[in-house]
């Protein structure tokens, strides 16, 4: 059995763990079988508990760009253990890699280090709404935006209804302030605007949608929304989690050139380590705690072996600006030649792709927004990926997922992946 060392330590991890994993999508549900459980890792490559090696387009879900176990972030990362694990106090080392994102960030002037992406946009939510003193947000289906209680809401019976929660333990008072517009449709926002005149505090989004696979913005899509935002004195906000660093140096603010009012990050600023973050101009920033009134708290935020990766990975990442064009060369490049490989096998296919984040949708020519995500053929999507994973390839595990390219995927990771895919389709 291929992964029989795996099988075992999944058995045994749900007698202890709900579901046997600590993150659902990891459980393997949406594509079927046995999740694979990592032991180690190295540049482009995964290793299992079973001792077999994987090229990796997850890269822990974004923040690898470097690949993993970069000598020179292991290195500082191995100084700063010496020093202590956490110290509950300011260090100056929090205030560098605030500079260093300041410095690399447009329309910044403030940022707030906290554990994940989720803590950053649970944050910035509770900034928006007390800086503006309104209640309501408007957020996009198809987003994640990490999972507390604001954010785990379903469409209602129409684009300007009150969402509903989707979780259990989500209040409907919590819902009735999130409203849901569809993404890439710019008069389902301003529906909501209409039918909520004064009331909405924020407008968050992921730029370049991630968490229903690669949806990137069409064209003026984020022009206009900062327009109706500006119109209802509506602050905008961007999740870059997965964008922030990725995308360009300066995230997806850079990538349009669209100026947002709080920034969210997450992913690439912890150089792998957990960390989240928020951002945005001192007029908004100083609303929070201490000096202002919207509290925010966390004992390891700032955490100095957190820090110290995160400003060593955005250190290299800003003296080699090169890197953001290989990367989204390799991105491209993989993308035309997997869509030749399936349409010459007659395989109906969208590959959508932004930066360094890409997603195969089968069965369908376009993928805008979560419903024609939905409607893709995720069975087939299900048996390519058991198939590259059989073949050693690790793909996220869901067709509702972004694959990110590290810098150490090469020619020779590409080359293999187009020819598994060859025999996958041959096989059909």
């Amino acid at each position: 059995m291929l992964y029989q060392r795996s099988s075992d330590l999944f058995k045994e991890a749900q007698k202890y763990i709900p579901g046997g994993v600590n993150s659902p999508v990891r459980a393997f549900r949406s594509v079927g079988g046995t999740p694979v459980f990592m032991k180690s890792a190295r540049g482009a490559y995964l290793t299992d508990a079973d001792g077999q090696t994987y090229i990796d387009y997850i890269n822990s879900w974004g923040p690898m760009i470097l690949g993993h176990n970069h000598p020179k972030v292991l290195e500082a990362v191995t100084e700063q253990l010496k020093g202590g694990f956490s110290f509950g106090t300011p260090t100056e080392l929090e205030t560098e890699i605030a500079k260093l994102i300041v410095g690399s960030v447009p329309n910044i002037d403030k940022v707030r280090m906290v554990n994940s992406g989720t803590e950053a946009c649970m944050s910035a939510i509770r900034l928006a709404r007390g800086y503006t003193a309104r209640n309501k947000i408007i957020k996009f289906e198809g987003c994640y935006h990490g999972h507390s209680d604001s954010f785990l809401i379903k469409a209602g019976s129409g684009a300007a209804t009150f969402g509903n929660p989707n979780s259990p333990g989500v209040t409907q008072g919590t819902a009735q302030d999130t409203l849901l517009a569809k993404y890439n449709d710019l008069e389902s926002v301003r529906l909501i605007f209409e039918n909520n005149p004064g009331e909405i505090a924020a407008v968050i989004l992921e730029p370049i949608a991630g968490n229903m696979g690669c949806v990137p913005p069409k064209k003026d899509f984020l022009e206009e929304l900062r327009l109706l935002c500006d119109k209802n004195r509506t602050l905008l906000i961007f999740d870059e989690v997965m964008t922030g660093f990725r995308a360009k140096m300066g995230g997806a603010q850079e990538f349009f050139n669209i100026k947002a009012d709080i920034i969210t990050y997450g992913k690439v600023i912890g150089g792998g380590m957990p960390v989240g973050a928020f951002s945005g101009r001192a007029e908004v920033m100083d609303h929070l705690s201490p000096e202002g009134t919207v509290y925010q708290a966390g004992t390891l935020s700032g955490n100095p072996i957190a820090m110290r990766a995160g400003f060593t990975t955005l250190s290299l990442l800003k003296e080699d600006s090169g890197i953001f064009d290989r990367i989204t060369q390799t991105t491209q490049i993989l993308t035309k030649e997997l869509k030749a490989i399936f349409e010459k096998a007659g395989i109906q296919v969208c590959i959508n792709h932004c930066s360094s984040m890409m997603t195969v949708f089968f069965g369908t020519d376009e993928v805008s927004n979560f419903d024609d995500a939905a409607n893709a053929d995720h069975d087939l999507f299900n048996k390519y990926f058991h198939f590259l994973l059989e073949n050693g390839i690790y793909l996220p595990p869901s067709g509702y997922e972004t694959w990110f390219i590290s810098d150490c995927i090469k020619k020779d990771e590409v080359e293999k992946t187009l020819d598994i895919s060859r025999k996958f389709v041959s096989g059909l």
